[in-house]
């Protein structure tokens, strides 16, 4: 006669291998029977039952389980007996989108990351990759998480301080942006699964590189997505007890928008936050269309409240228990209520992209005709911030959103067809100095340092022969990292939250701001950018301080491209005398399409 299972006395959700077992715990309010069914059991699913505890879960211990075991769920719907076979939701690792759960073991060594601290925000710059492209040849799979470690190197050469991974949660099939999770708990099996990341995380660490990544928490699937009527229940035909059942339930991927209002679907969102965290060490969260959390259809349809709770309790959880990892939002409207602090009713984000400063500059650097660049746009987009801290924003002018769905990389939308063209190299890189001078969080999006051209999708790799055809164009945006994360201490302000755009020229469009963090030599910084094909061999600009200022760096340097003007000199002294609303003045010599930056030496 068989002895009713006891639940387990062991916390946790998902399978949890210990020395003497392996507990597994599911969510199944709507079952009158759960068993666990896998490769340790023959597959049986009357072997092993789990007992019902509160609340809908069910556990058991099973001391045959092992880690590397094969399982699944086996459920029966207590009000029409119907049997599903279900992947656990929490499960670490699948066989793939469609197979089963793999037992992991949490454990890792991270030796070779002993004494890594996350960067300072105010320190990085970003580089947003897609592990399927990154490095990888045509033909064949994705590209993955061992042939990416090969490019850390020179990541970490180019002065990368943080890598933003695309979603790589399991998603159905093997190519894909990750913008549709099957497994919300599973990397990738394509991408080389959970140690993979593991390792790849501890490479970056070892070099000084934060590792971010991209979580979707605004719908799932909808494709291979066994949590759809997971326990057999649903109403009106939508989701089951993981979804929206009624009107909040449409998003623009499908009507798989996450139940917000369920204390155990909060809660599993809640421990997916915290496992990238924590047991896979990442150093901050970019959370997917915050947009979609917290109104029903793109902002149209009604606010879901739920949404906006669940936001502020993992950023809470986050500030109090990880304080320097970083919690960024993609809502693209702007509101600074985001990046609020939730005691006073916002969402908590530490920062937002930033669509005011994208929109406008892509529009500047991809007109044709100089005489509608607008200037003021531009400066507007220099001066927008968050809640008076320039942090709280991410600025770019591509990412994987800017670079696709009928839009180019910029080079691309410069000159369609030929983006290698001196206009293409000179009014990117110009966009480019801007993201690296403007304050903010600046991030590239892979392949825009070699000049990727074309639009971005899953199954294009990079071109990685463009590194040494455009090796004057990588060499520009090396130096430009370097001074923006002030590498030779000469260049602080660039980290700093201070500016001051005081010179605006909407008739020869160019442009001059002040940068700085506490002031004085090596601090300051003076950028004049020229968004005209017109040079200038005397521009009269002030100066915040008088005397000699070496230009650090000039996006016209013919090493950079050997049919640049190469105009812009070494130095120039500021005297006294009043301009643009400062102290002191030098007349500057600029190329068309130029971008300066000046400062002074410490004493």
């Amino acid at each position: 006669m068989n002895t009713a299972p006891a639940p387990s006395r062991r916390p946790g959700m998902g399978a949890i291998p210990s020395a003497d077992a392996t507990t597994f715990r599911v969510w199944a309010p709507f079952a009158s029977n759960v068993a666990v069914a896998g490769t340790f059991n023959n597959w049986s699913e009357t072997a092993h039952p789990l007992a019902a505890e509160s609340s809908g879960y069910w556990s058991v211990d099973v001391a045959e389980a092992a880690v590397g075991d094969r399982y699944k769920f086996v459920i029966v719907n207590r009000d029409d007996a119907r049997e599903y076979w279900r992947i656990d939701p929490y499960a670490r690792e699948v066989t793939n989108s469609v197979g089963d759960g793999v037992i992991c073991s949490p454990d890792f060594d991270w030796s070779d990351a002993i004494g890594y601290r996350t960067p300072p925000w105010h320190e990085l710059v970003i580089y947003e990759m897609h592990l399927g492209t990154f490095n990888d040849a045509p033909g064949g799979g994705p590209g993955n998480l061992d042939r990416a470690i090969q490019r850390l190197d020179y990541l970490q050469d180019l002065g990368v301080g943080a890598i933003q991974l695309m979603p790589l949660a399991e998603f159905s099939r093997d190519f894909s942006w990750g913008y549709n999770p099957s497994h919300l708990f599973a990397v990738e099996s394509a991408y080389g699964g959970p140690r993979a990341l593991k390792t790849f995380i501890e490479a970056a660490h070892a070099r000084g590189m934060a590792v971010i990544l991209d979580i979707v928490f605004n719908h799932l699937g909808p494709d291979d997505l066994d949590l759809w009527q997971f326990d057999g229940w649903n109403l009106h035909g939508k989701g089951g007890i993981y979804f929206y059942n009624d009107w909040r339930a449409p998003t623009p991927w499908g009507d798989t928008r996450p139940d917000y209002g369920r204390p155990e679907v909060c809660q599993f969102l809640r421990d997916n936050a915290m496992m990238w965290l924590h047991e896979f060490r990442m150093d901050g969260l970019r959370w997917d269309s915050t947009i979609n959390i917290r109104t029903r259809y793109n902002g149209t349809g009604g606010d879901i409240p739920d949404g906006w709770r669940l936001m502020q309790r993992i950023n809470d959880e986050i500030d109090a228990t990880s304080s320097w990892k970083i919690s960024i939002a993609e809502d693209l409207q702007d509101n600074d209520w985001l990046t609020r602090q939730t005691s006073q009713g916002g969402a908590g984000f530490d920062s937002q992209w930033a669509s005011n400063f994208v929109h406008p500059l892509r529009q500047a650097i991809i007109e044709q005709n100089d005489a509608y660049r607008d200037m003021h746009a531009v400066r507007d987009a220099i001066l927008a911030r968050d809640n008076g801290n320039s942090f709280m924003r991410v600025i770019y002018t591509e990412s994987h959103d800017e670079v696709a769905n009928g839009r180019s990389r910029v080079p691309e939308e410069i000159w369609p067809g030929n983006a290698g063209s001196w206009h293409s190299r000179k009014r990117s890189t110009l966009g480019a100095a801007l993201v690296m001078t403007a304050p903010g969080i600046a991030m590239l999006f892979q392949g825009q340092e070699i000049l990727e051209d074309q639009w971005f999708h899953d199954k294009d790799p990079i071109d990685w022969s463009r590194l040494e055809t455009h090796s004057g164009i990588h060499a520009l945006y090396r130096d430009l990292i370097r001074l923006r994360r002030n590498w030779y201490d000469s260049t602080s302000g660039l980290r700093g939250q201070h500016v001051n755009v005081f010179h605006l020229n909407d008739s020869d469009k160019l442009i001059g701001f002040h940068r700085w963090e506490h002031g004085g030599p090596g601090d300051d910084v003076v950028v004049l950018a020229n968004f005209s094909n017109r040079p200038f061999s005397r521009y009269r600009i002030g100066f915040p301080r008088g005397g000699q200022w070496q230009i650090r760096f000039n996006s016209d340097w013919r090493g950079y491209g050997d049919d640049f003007s190469n105009l812009g000199g070494t130095a120039v002294n500021a005297t006294s005398g009043g301009k643009d609303g400062l102290g002191f003045f030098a007349d500057l010599e600029i190329g068309p399409y130029a971008v300066l930056i000046l400062s002074q030496d410490r004493a």
